[in-house]
């Protein structure tokens, strides 16, 4: 029997959050025959949570429905499948609301949904049974730290996906399953690939992992902006997936960006840890993967091989971990520092001392240049953020006390915004739990349920960073002090309290280098913050990239961040900004 051809899997969203008309785009824009978009991220399922406290009825991806309203009936006429996670904590509901918008446009598509990530019931079941739930991060469990999350969802795989497509479905929609899920789901599908195709499923799980963010894949945070020609906003991506498990990452002909083996290894990067990147459905081994550019805005990926997916599935956990305020004070001139001293102590002084609180962020971001011409370049920020269980300690009783001081401070005294009331954050808990734990239901279109049971069994893969690098030589010639960003690009993310970096060159020589060069002590020396921090480093010589993993760097995670970036976007430029003794013979003709 011949393989089918390769089938042509497009993104339409990395977030909820992202462009809007990408699905319409994606659908008029070119031959497709899956449309998918990734909607779901672990701050989103805290967004989708509140949305459902205050309306039972809420908890997915409204924009989702907006956006079909505007393809399905296309879709429809073509045969393009609709594959999304956009059911967050209610894809049930979801699907019903768009049985409801087909009616509306006089459509008859066939819905599945994919449920039994939602393990929050759960909970105090699985501790009472001995299971953990130990934070992967800091291995606390989760009756240690004495918290009851407010959602707690499994990641699951795509072959409850492939199983809805395989019943003729339309539309599937899910809760939280792997962002790579997406496109493991409809080549599985599509294929007819089993669950021990380790190997075509890895393949599926790197692609996906390249398009599931959508524009980053084409251009988008790119380090290198000399290379895209095209400035328009970038195209969104496709990933057409063979028989074999390879694929080729591309986008629609005239639209912005670029694809490229530099935009496809920076998305490759992108929040992952160990080479071994462990999903549901197969472990995919990221050191093994192989790009080539073979044709303009087209990048193969091959040779990727799979193992057999771990027994555990990783299960995102969120509970309030309280109420927060913040006030940023501007401080102009002379003396910062005596200022911002001045100004934190007579501030606490009024609100009874630091000790009230939960916790207490004090930051003096330096911005300030002396004998400077224009007046914003004089000035520092003083970021005062307090955190407490009680919401009246941190709303207006702080901010308006900060306000306070107006006339009666540092001289110069003003603020960003005016004062403010409080806001409640949640706190990010990654865990595992066993697969025999987690019911993995599709619900077809014919109303009846299957149970897709998991087919893993192996431990959870070994992580072994490299902590070093090796001895740089004489060989290397002669140096010139120089941005490391002149020789690599960076692509930086989070992963919880958590970031990466991940770190790439453009050719053999500059990657041999920087291997050599850049150890963890070397790379702490650029990020004084991750000084007492734990640093993991992996090499990818395949890629010609080097990751780093900084444990604790964003806290509790995102929403309980008080790191300025507190998702770790800007990490890897900050980082390429920083100044090395970089081998003239590897720099630019304008650089050396």
């Amino acid at each position: 029997m011949s393989e089918r051809r390769p089938v042509r899997i497009a993104n339409c969203s990395g977030f909820y959050g992202d462009r809007f008309s990408a699905a319409r785009e994606m659908v008029e824009g070119g031959p497709i025959d899956v449309l998918t978009g990734d909607y779901l991220a672990e701050l989103t399922m805290l967004i989708l949570w509140k949305a459902r406290m205050k309306d039972p009825g809420a908890g997915y991806a409204r924009t989702f429905v907006a956006q079909m309203e505007q393809v399905l009936g296309t879709c429809m006429d073509r045969g393009i499948k609709v594959v999304s996670n956009a059911g967050g904590l209610n894809p049930a509901g979801l699907a019903s609301q768009l049985a409801a918008l087909a009616e509306k446009l006089g459509l008859q598509p066939r819905i599945a949904w994919v449920e039994g990530d939602d393990i929050s019931g759960s909970v105090t079941g699985l501790l009472d049974k001995g299971h953990p739930l130990a934070n992967m991060d800091t291995g606390q469990s989760l009756a240690e730290a004495g918290v009851t999350p407010i959602s707690a969802n499994a990641y699951l795989g795509g072959f409850g996906i492939a199983e809805a497509l395989a019943a003729g479905a339309d539309i599937v929609v899910t809760g939280r399953v792997t962002d790579a899920s997406l496109v493991v789901g409809p080549a599985a599908w599509w294929h007819g690939w089993r669950r021990d195709d380790y190997d075509r499923l890895a393949g599926a799980v790197v692609a996906g992992h390249v398009i599931e963010c959508g524009a980053q894949a084409t251009g988008g945070n790119y380090a290198f902006i000399e290379e895209i020609a095209d400035r328009r906003v970038p195209g969104f991506p496709i990933a057409e997936v063979a028989a074999d498990g390879s694929s080729v990452i591309t986008k629609h002909p005239d639209t912005g960006g670029l694809v490229s083996v530099g935009t496809v290894t920076a998305q490759l990067l992108y929040e992952i840890a160990q080479p071994a990147y462990a999903n549901p459905d197969a472990v995919a081994l990221f050191d093994t993967v192989d790009l080539e550019q073979v044709g303009k805005d087209r990048v193969r990926i091959s040779g990727v091989r799979g193992a057999e997916p771990p027994a555990k599935l990783k299960v995102a956990l969120n509970y309030l971990g309280g109420y927060r305020n913040s006030m940023t004070l501007v401080l102009t001139g002379l003396d910062i520092e005596a200022k911002a001293a001045w100004a934190e102590e007579e501030l606490f002084s009024v609100l009874g001392g630091k000790q009230r609180f939960d916790a207490v962020d004090v930051h003096l971001a330096r911005f300030d240049r002396e004998d400077s011409p224009d007046n914003e370049l004089a000035t520092a920020h003083l970021r005062i953020t307090v955190m407490d269980s009680d919401p009246s300690k941190v709303g207006r009783a702080f901010s308006n006390a900060a306000v306070e001081l107006a006339l009666g401070g540092y001289a110069g005294f003003h603020a960003t915004t005016p004062p403010g009331a409080e806001s409640a954050f949640g706190v990010y808990w990654p865990a595992l739990v066993d697969s025999s734990e987690v019911v993995h239901t599709v619900v077809l279109p014919d109303g009846s349920r299957r149970v897709i049971e998991h087919q893993g069994g192996a431990g959870q893969p070994k992580d072994v960073p490299q902590a070093t690098g090796r001895p740089v030589g004489a060989e290397a010639g002669p140096t010139r002090r120089a941005p490391l960003g002149r020789v690599c690009g960076a692509r930086s993310g989070d992963k919880g309290g958590n970031a990466n970096v991940g770190l790439w060159a453009r050719d053999d020589p500059s990657y041999e280098w920087l291997a050599s060069y850049l150890d963890v002590e070397r790379f702490k020396e650029l990020l004084p913050e991750a000084a007492e921090l734990e640093v993991r480093r992996y090499e990818l010589p395949n890629l010609r990239a080097l990751n780093f993993v900084v444990v604790g760097l964003l806290g509790k995670g995102v929403a309980a961040s008080t790191r300025p970036d507190p998702q770790a976007k800007g990490l890897g430029e900050f980082i390429r900004s920083r100044y090395a003794q970089i081998p003239v013979r590897l720099l630019p003709a304008e650089n050396a």
